[in-house]
């Protein structure tokens, strides 16, 4: 049997046996209001799949939270490079990046509410997620850069842009892919995580508040699995994307 197709057969049961452990959970508590079955939760899913509202909501989401995304990742180059090529840039920047590294996630939420826009703020929270992770991933990656390749390229008088092009980028590509797929969890649940919080129109985290707050747990269920299911496509294509780059 072809390892993929192996693979695909494991993964499979492995998603059966959940789904079974799921629905004899269900079957036990007996109230759907507490814990619908599976088969609830997929036609809560299918219902709201034909709506147009849902796909607006689907795409707003993802729009702003890929936007916040990209915003990261390039001020996480710029942020690493400058630190790591002048002192005074490193002594004034890295303690603010490594407190937003540390600070908790709800914390800059409720702060940000109060001065940015709910349409902007899941947007803004996921660019602040990702920003101190590809700020410290080339950071290290250009200090890990091997001394004998920078003096081979002085010895034989590369231009800054052959040195970027033949070291420096090669030597940062694995901290840099490490760094996106870290980051890209990241931005996607804290994204949807302000979302919930702010409540921007037509968008993920205002299903999921509403589904709370009016107890329709199979659409809480329904829209959760819609998170998982996005957060997969999305890292399989920044994934793919990276290995043909």
């Amino acid at each position: 049997m072809p390892a993929k197709a192996k693979k695909f057969i494991q993964s499979l049961a492995a998603v059966l046996f959940w789904l079974a452990v799921w629905q004899a959970a269900a079957a036990a508590v007996g109230r759907e209001l507490l814990l619908p079955t599976p088969m609830a939760a997929f036609n809560a899913l299918a219902e709201n799949a034909i709506q147009p509202e849902f796909w607006r909501s689907v795409l707003l989401s993802l729009v702003r939270i890929l936007l916040g995304f990209v915003s990261g990742v390039v001020l996480g180059v710029v942020f690493g490079t400058v630190t790591k090529a002048f002192k005074p840039a490193d002594i004034l920047l890295s303690p603010l990046l490594r407190i937003i590294r540390a600070t908790p996630v709800a914390s800059f939420i409720i702060l940000a509410l109060v001065w940015i826009n709910s349409g902007i703020l899941p947007g803004f929270i996921s660019m602040l997620m990702v920003i101190p992770v590809v700020w410290a991933n080339i950071y290290e990656g250009i200090s890990s850069v091997d001394g004998r390749l920078l003096e081979l390229a002085r010895v034989y008088r590369f231009s800054k842009a052959k040195t970027l092009k033949l070291i420096y980028i090669p030597s940062l590509r694995p901290y840099f892919k490490a760094a996106i797929i870290t980051s890209l969890g990241m931005a996607w649940k804290s994204g949807i995580a302000a979302e919930v919080l702010c409540q921007p129109r037509e968008s993920i985290g205002l299903e999921l508040y509403y589904a709370k707050l009016y107890l329709e747990t199979a659409d809480l269920f329904a829209w959760t699995a819609v998170v998982i299911i996005l957060s997969f496509i999305v890292e399989k294509g920044v994934a793919a994307l990276l290995k043909r780059m």
